[in-house]
């Protein structure tokens, strides 16, 4: 039988034409299209030179540990509820008994400002507009005091590894305090640098050395080195600049020597919420909050110190069980999703510390760019919430996720 055929009228046409306004503002038009945190990180290996993005995107040595917590949150399996009123669902929840609207902080990255020239202030902003918590890094390229007026109202943490010069830390401790900031932040897995291989094959300095290679990589990224150039030189707490590698830096600043004395003598000196980043076994979990913390990162530095080490979400659920309500829980490293957020939470965490995820939007975008991730994530949350049949976080159960009986 053959199908009869005629030409469309114009009336039946015209519903199918929808035109559009032209974006004319490339960063808008290029974070619009951005639907994933996936879609940002390929914005930013485009728009950045490779030492820095390789900063950011890199881990130590084979980079197992990093594949690992990814793969993990990848093969998790999702068991939802049905028949939930899922018709309004509230992703808010407390940290440190402050209102946060979304169960994520923005972690501590140092050298902010070499991924993309607006750097710390553009974090803490979105932070400040979003309602979530951001700390700043020891090695964060803008000061406590700058950081502070350019988010006045955000709740701002301060990270701090522990200096050889103890002195020179404990100013660090005075002036957060002094400048409002409501958490510190204790970083204790990095006696020494990691092996960070893709630094020293781009031999990244800090600030970026002008090398033939680095002149060479003007050419591709003029727009990057422009704003570099033309923008205040890149200063820390510690020095005016550095002419090796961060492991260098680390091994030269950082005290091995650190014991758990040195966190009682902390406890002693914050006044205000104190957190412990870089646990990595049950039994130092125990110990940290027997001194009094008030809150425990499960994280293997993003997979940059100690390659092959274990993978937080794994590790959650006994932490959380030996903490037993004394101490918030939190974790990092791989976190790519809402949904992988979701899955932390419901395993026990209060909260989970972003780094690469917000870092990829500044690249991408500079602050409308760490914005964009800010909604990429939170709708994400929302979704897999609804799907979940949770209205809220504290819904969500252990229950809700089953890991692989193999982890990797």
């Amino acid at each position: 039988m053959t199908t009869q055929r005629r030409l469309p009228r114009c009336s039946e046409l015209r519903p199918l034409v929808r035109t559009r306004r032209p974006e004319l503002d490339a960063t808008k038009r290029r974070l619009d299209r951005a639907l994933t945190i996936a879609d940002l990180r390929a914005v930013a290996k485009r728009r950045t030179p490779r030492a820095p993005f390789d900063y950011t995107d890199g881990a130590a040595e084979g980079e197992v540990t990093l594949n690992r917590a990814r793969s993990l949150f990848h093969r998790l399996q999702f068991n939802p509820s049905i028949l939930r009123d899922v018709s309004r669902v509230d992703p808010s929840t407390t940290i440190l008994g402050r209102p946060s609207a979304y169960p994520f902080a923005f972690a501590p990255t140092g050298f902010t400002r070499m991924m993309q020239h607006e750097g710390e202030p553009a974090v803490a902003r979105v932070a400040q507009r979003t309602g979530i918590p951001y700390a700043l890094s020891t090695m964060g390229t803008t000061s406590i005091e700058d950081v502070a007026a350019a988010a006045p109202e955000a709740d701002k943490w301060f990270q701090l590894y522990v200096w050889t010069d103890r002195a020179a830390g404990k100013d660090l401790v005075d002036r957060s305090l002094a400048a409002g900031y409501t958490t510190l932040v204790l970083t204790v897995d990095v006696p020494v640098a990691g092996a960070r291989l893709r630094d020293v094959r781009n031999g990244m300095t800090i600030p970026p050395s002008l090398t033939p290679k680095t002149i060479l990589d003007m050419g591709m990224h003029p727009a990057w080195w422009l704003n570099l150039l033309t923008t205040e030189p890149l200063t820390f707490a510690s020095l005016s600049d550095w002419p090796g590698t961060v492991a260098e830096l680390i091994n030269h600043m950082f005290d091995p020597s650190v014991t758990f004395d040195d966190l009682a003598w902390m406890r002693e000196v914050w006044p205000g919420s104190l957190v412990v980043k870089g646990i990595q076994n049950v039994d130092d979990a125990r110990k940290v909050v027997d001194l009094g913390v008030d809150g425990v990162v499960i994280s293997n530095h993003g997979g940059r110190q100690l390659d092959r080490a274990p993978v937080p979400l794994q590790l959650l659920p006994k932490v959380v069980d030996a903490v037993a309500g004394r101490a918030e829980v939190y974790i990092d490293t791989g976190v790519m999703t809402g949904a992988d957020i979701v899955a932390a939470c419901a395993l026990g965490a209060r909260a989970v510390l972003i780094g690469r995820a917000y870092l990829y939007g500044l690249m991408a975008g500079g602050e409308r760019g760490v914005q964009r991730a800010v909604e990429i994530l939170g709708s994400e949350i929302t979704r897999t919430m609804q799907l979940l049949g949770a209205a809220e976080v504290g819904e969500l159960r252990p229950e809700h996720v089953t890991l692989p009986a193999v982890a990797f």
